[in-house]
């Protein structure tokens, strides 16, 4: 089985290992791809003779640990169909939803450690009865350094098709730049006497900014250690058949046409209807700042009534079904009869409490007042909010007034950007903003 075959294939593997650690994408990283200290001969003997010892048990995956195949250095289990790799602020939350709308069981794990990813990547594998994608997406707040990044990787099968889902580069910048950071003090949950302005006070932007500004661009973005590395993923993992897929081909109006392609690809387990896909899927300005809970009890206002909490959380359409709140029924319409300025925005109790909540006229008169305060100053704030939002245009005009920056992204680009160029030149051509820098770095050096 395939267990075995890499038995056999680790014990001559170490060579190969030899020559790729030193291997570095990353010609600006400092970073070199050299393996901890357990790759040191006495460990390379000791490993030599785990991994005769399994070989002649004939042992399977549910008998060996998690912790020791990662020391053996063990493939992940195939119990995948296809590996999804995605850059940072790609539309990767969309794309996890359309997938999961075609029954597909998403296997991820976000940590900083290595271990703790194929740990867990590990066990739902070898969990799952399921149809199965394997999904990595570089994160730009919770990643891997490249050596323990480059070792996960050579762990997954690249016979296995692989799909990659990439965005203009400008456009993240600008997504990223935009980019909240949530307070150390903001409050998930809340009461009816909690002031609604304390509970919308939550975000900052990078390094505490009060708004986002593309001097964060040379002071964060362009030093971003995981934000350009699809390279880097793509020669590490050495997939044989590996698609890109745009960010624009999942936006509403084409994502119904994008799932039925890639059903094709892939053989998907469930072709969704139309309405699957269209249900409360796009992109949400919402979403950053939810979800938060109101814990709403008439005893915080009413001393003498029983004391007795009924959660409703805030939310969005989106990230209902993200977070898969299928227990919880949305009592928007029920507290509020007028159409509310946020089409996605959603208020939901557990099923549960649902009974005990909507009949008790009391406790929903004080939430409707607190949550007409509410989504008043919600409106305000959001309004505000895109006053300052950066737009590409803002990001080219930046870029035209700082040469050396210039300079620095491009030699970047041209690296990160060296593989779809040449095998999907349609997509790179689509990137109205990126084509506009590279025209702007045209006779850059005069």
């Amino acid at each position: 089985n395939a267990l075995n075959s890499s038995l056999n294939e680790k014990s001559n593997s170490n060579e190969k290992l030899e020559k790729d650690k030193n291997l570095n994408y990353n010609e600006n990283s400092k970073e070199k791809l050299n393996f901890n200290e357990k790759s040191n001969l006495s460990f390379n003997e000791n490993l030599e003779k785990q991994l005769k010892l399994y070989e002649k048990a004939k042992l399977n995956y549910k008998t060996i640990p998690a912790e020791l195949a990662w020391e053996l250095n063990l493939p992940l289990p195939e119990n995948y169909e296809f590996v999804w790799l995605s850059s940072s602020l790609s539309g990767h939350g969309a794309m996890t939803m359309y997938l999961e709308s075609c029954k597909i069981n998403i296997c991820k794990y976000i940590h900083h450690s290595p271990l703790v990813v194929y740990y867990n990547l590990y066990l739902q594998l070898l969990n799952s009865c399921k149809y199965n994608a394997l999904v990595y997406t570089d994160y730009t707040h919770v990643y891997m350094y490249r050596n323990d990044l480059f070792r996960l990787l050579n762990l997954l099968n690249n016979e296995k098709p692989v799909l990659y889902l990439v965005r203009d580069p400008i456009s993240r910048l600008k997504t990223g730049l935009n980019h909240i950071n949530f307070k150390i003090d903001k409050i998930d949950f809340f009461n009816l006497n909690t002031p609604v302005d304390r509970v919308l006070d939550r975000e900052t932007y990078y390094f505490e900014a009060k708004v986002p500004t593309c001097e964060h661009i040379n002071t964060y973005w362009i030093h971003a250690e995981s934000f350009f590395r699809m390279d880097f993923l793509i020669h590490s993992l050495r997939a044989k058949n590996l698609n890109y897929l745009d960010m624009s081909e999942i936006k509403p109006d084409m994502a119904f046409k994008t799932m039925q392609k890639l059903n094709n690809l892939y053989a998907f387990p469930y072709k969704p209807k139309q309405s699957e896909i269209d249900d409360g899927m796009a992109y949400d300005e919402l979403g950053v700042l939810l979800p938060i809970t109101l814990i709403a009890n008439l005893a915080d206002v009413l001393p003498k009534k029983i004391n007795f909490n009924v959660e409703i959380i805030i939310t969005n359409k989106q990230l209902y079904k993200l977070y898969k709140l299928h227990n919880h029924i949305d009592v928007t319409s029920a507290l509020f009869k007028q159409t509310l300025p946020f089409e996605n925005l959603i208020f939901c109790v557990s099923r549960e409490k649902y009974d005990f909540f909507i009949n008790n006229i009391e406790l929903l008169g004080y939430v409707k007042n607190y949550l007409t305060e509410f989504i008043t100053k919600l409106e305000k704030k959001m309004l505000e909010k895109k006053k300052h939002l950066i737009k590409e245009v803002d990001i080219l005009q930046f870029m035209s007034k700082n040469k050396e920056t210039r300079i620095k992204l491009k030699n970047i680009l041209d690296k990160e950007l060296s593989h779809i160029k040449k095998h999907r030149p349609d997509i790179v051509a689509s990137w109205k903003y990126y084509n506009e820098f590279e025209k702007m770095c045209e006779g850059i050096g005069r």
